[in-house]
C-alpha cells in the first residue's frame, strides 16, 4: 500500500468529524510506534471494512505494540493470545466450565471475546487451532456446545506471522488466508527511524506503559460506526466494478500463477478502495484508490508457481505487472 499520509495531510480536523478523528490516529500511534503509517492506516481500513489483518515481519518491528497503541487510542478493548504448538481451539473460544456450587456447567469465554484480538504468530499452532478463528472472523460469533455466542462489535482479528522462520511452523492453508481482508508487511525502520526508537527508550519510553507515552483515546466505537456509514455512501462507478473485475480476472490469466484471486478478493478490493477514497477525503472511488489497496488486499489471495518462486517471482510483482497492464477507465 502507498503511504497514506500524502493524500490527505491537509486535511481539516472538525469536531465530531468522523474522517478527522481516525485521520488523527496517525498522530496518536506515532507517539508509541515510529514510521509505519502505512500500517496504521490499513488497520483503520480493516475496522471501516470489518474486516481482518495479517501482519507479516520479522521479530521487534513492534507489530504488538501497533495494535495495543489504536486499541488505546480508540478505545477499545484488546487481548493478546501467544499462539504455540500446544495451543487448544477451547484456549481461544472459551469452554463450558462445571460448576460445583450450582451443579450446572457454564460457558467461560476465551479471549477472543474482545474488540481487538492480536493473534501473535499465528503460524506456530497447528491446522485445528487456526481453524477455530474461522467461525470468528467470517460469522463473528463462536458456537461451543451448539450454542451460538455474538462477538463483541467492533471486532477485528490481527494476526502476525514471522516471514523467515519455517521450522515448527504451520503455514495458513488458503482458506484461511483468504479471510483475512489485508495482509500488511512490517518491514525493518530506515536509519532515522531506528535512531528515533533508541532515543526514545533511552530516555525512558516503555512499551508496557502506554498511558506514561501518552496515547489518549481520538476516537471510538460510535466513530466507526459514523465512518462505515459514509464508507457505505461512497459512489463506485460501473467502470470502477469492471476495472476491479479485470484485475482479478487478469491474475487468473497469470503464468506466474497456480491461482489468482477469487471473487471473494475481487469484493474485498472493491471495499477497501471505498474505505481509502473516504479517508483521503472523497465521496467517489477512482482507479489510483484501487491501485492504492491493490497489493496489500490481493498478495495473501494468489499462489506463486514453484518454478516462478525459484526464479525470483513474489506476489507483489505479479500484482504490479498486472497493474501495468490492465487498462485503467477514464
Amino acid at each position: 500500500m502507498t503511504d497514506p499520509t500524502t493524500d490527505n495531510a491537509g486535511l481539516t480536523k472538525l469536531a465530531g468529524d468522523p474522517r478527522a478523528s481516525l485521520e488523527s490516529l496517525r498522530a496518536e500511534i506515532a507517539k508509541a510506534v515510529v514510521g509505519q503509517d502505512p500500517a496504521v492506516t490499513g488497520l483503520v481500513v480493516a475496522l471501516l471494512c470489518r474486516g481482518h489483518v495479517l501482519l507479516e515481519g520479522v521479530p521487534g518491528v513492534a507489530k504488538t505494540l501497533l495494535v495495543r497503541a489504536l486499541a488505546s487510542a480508540l478505545e477499545l478493548d484488546t487481548k493478546r493470545v501467544q499462539f504455540t504448538p500446544d495451543l487448544m481451539p477451547s484456549d481461544i473460544t472459551g469452554s463450558l466450565v462445571y460448576d460445583t456450587r450450582s451443579a450446572e456447567f457454564s460457558f467461560q469465554p476465551g479471549p477472543v471475546f474482545t474488540h481487538l484480538l492480536l493473534a501473535d504468530e499465528i503460524n506456530r499452532t497447528p491446522p485445528k487451532t487456526q481453524s477455530s478463528l474461522l467461525e470468528a472472523m467470517e460469522e463473528r460469533q463462536v458456537t461451543v456446545d451448539g450454542t451460538p455466542r455474538p462477538l463483541p462489535e467492533p471486532f477485528l482479528v490481527a494476526a502476525t506471522q514471522n516471514p523467515v522462520e519455517y521450522e515448527g511452523t504451520y503455514p495458513l492453508p488458503e482458506a484461511q488466508l483468504d479471510r483475512f481482508l489485508l495482509k500488511l508487511t512490517i518491514p525493518l525502520p530506515s536509519r532515522e527511524n531506528e535512531i528515533d526508537v533508541l532515543t526514545r527508550h533511552a530516555s525512558g519510553f516503555d512499551p508496557r506503559d502506554l498511558r506514561a507515552a501518552g496515547i489518549r483515546p481520538v476516537a471510538g466505537p460510535a466513530d466507526l460506526d459514523a465512518a462505515r456509514a459514509a464508507v457505505a455512501a461512497t459512489t463506485v462507478s460501473p467502470e470502477i466494478t469492471a476495472y476491479v473485475v479485470d484485475i482479478c480476472r487478469a491474475t487468473r490469466e497469470s503464468p506466474s500463477l497456480t491461482m489468482g484471486v477469487s471473487p471473494r478478493g475481487a469484493t474485498a478490493l472493491l471495499s477497501t478502495a471505498r474505505a481509502w477514497a473516504w479517508l483521503t477525503g472523497r465521496d467517489y472511488v477512482t482507479p489510483d484508490d484501487v491501485k492504492a489497496l491493490a497489493l496489500p488486499t490481493l498478495r495473501h489471495r494468489v499462489q506463486l508457481r514453484p518454478e516462478a518462486e525459484m526464479e525470483g517471482v513474489t506476489a507483489d510483482s505479479v500484482i504490479n505487472a498486472v497493474l501495468a497492464h490492465v487498462p485503467v477507465p477514464r
